[in-house]
């Protein structure tokens, strides 16, 4: 299967080793927005492009993971390259999913190409453990829970205020939500419940510090929702303990099964990353497989991780998963 890699920042260069531990998959292309001879990757041979020529390249690649970001990046490049290569994208704006799909599916379909988007762990693997848990406790109650870990858009955000030189933001969920969730109470939960917020902040020289804690805490739509703690500490220790980019989190659902009800069951699934794009990566080139053996088959149009079979993901033939794996 011939991968080519759309942008190559934290998530391109995480799809790139992803490929190199995937023996059915090679790395074909790279495109890149920048210069092409300022990007230097870590596999011999392949060959980096600057976007403006991948049409020229449509029949060297297979599927085409495109790396972007969901903000601003993603509406545009997914529908467009779905005109020329199999695409899968990590889109993550959850509200403005349906319309997203809506955009590729069309392209795609015109096209017969085969499209997946919001592919990662949430969405994406958090999604179908949402999924199958709704689908077997259907009187419950879902929970989900981030962190620990770092987010990106919330340390930008920090980033932003005035006097800021450097910043990274962690989320937590708050260890008595968990618990109450994991007892199969089925409590109900504000916002502030469920997690807190902790900024690690380098001030520039000279800056209010005062009004850089209370900009932060007062942050709509960010921060003023939780208890957040905010920590001013030197850009050394911030290089030092803070310049990776761990995640992960809790998909919890609890509900009642039995004639009256009587019996309690909770199913959780849960994961801890070192780094947050080298497995969001991972899972992006194991949809890859799925997409290239549906487009095989003829299946075309936008799909997301519901539409598609746990047998497609693996480089195992149906023999050996059953044999290995049931």
């Amino acid at each position: 299967m011939k991968i080519g890699i759309l942008g190559y920042g934290n998530l391109g260069r995480g799809v790139e080793a992803a490929v190199k531990q995937n023996p059915d998959c090679e790395l074909t292309a790279v495109f890149t927005r920048r210069d092409p001879s300022t990007v230097k990757i870590l596999t011999a041979g392949v060959p980096v492009y600057n976007v403006s020529e991948v049409e020229k390249h449509k029949d060297e690649v297979d599927v085409l993971i495109i790396c972007g970001g969901s903000a601003t990046d993603l509406p545009k490049q997914t529908p467009e390259y779905a005109k020329y290569f199999n695409v899968i994208d990590s889109f993550d704006t959850h509200a403005k999913i349906p319309e997203h799909f809506a955009n590729v599916d069309t392209v795609a379909k015109d096209f017969k190409h085969t499209a997946l988007i919001s592919c990662g762990w949430d969405p994406g693997l958090f999604s179908l453990n949402r999924l199958y848990a709704n689908c077997i406790l259907p009187n419950g109650k879902d929970y989900t829970f981030w962190g620990k870990g770092v987010s990106q858009g919330h340390s930008d955000a920090i980033r932003r205020i005035e006097g800021v030189k450097d910043g990274k933001q962690y989320t937590i969920p708050v260890q008595a939500a968990l618990d109450a969730v994991r007892s199969g109470s089925n409590p109900d939960l504000t916002t502030r419940q469920k997690h807190t917020r902790e900024c690690f902040v380098v001030a520039e020289e000279g800056a209010d510090k005062a009004r850089i804690e209370k900009e932060i805490k007062e942050m709509p739509n960010y921060f003023a929702d939780y208890d957040t703690t905010v920590h001013f500490i030197s850009e050394e220790e911030l290089k030092k303990n803070h310049s990776g980019i761990p995640h992960g989190g809790f998909v919890i659902r609890s509900g009642k099964t039995g004639w009256d009800n009587e019996f309690n069951n909770v199913i959780e699934y849960s994961l801890k990353l070192d780094s947050n794009p080298a497995f969001t990566s991972s899972v992006l080139v194991a949809y890859a497989r799925a997409v290239y053996r549906m487009n095989k088959e003829g299946q075309t149009g936008c799909k997301t991780v519901f539409d598609v079979a746990p047998a497609y993901l693996s480089p195992l033939s149906g023999e050996e998963i059953r044999a290995h794996l049931l």
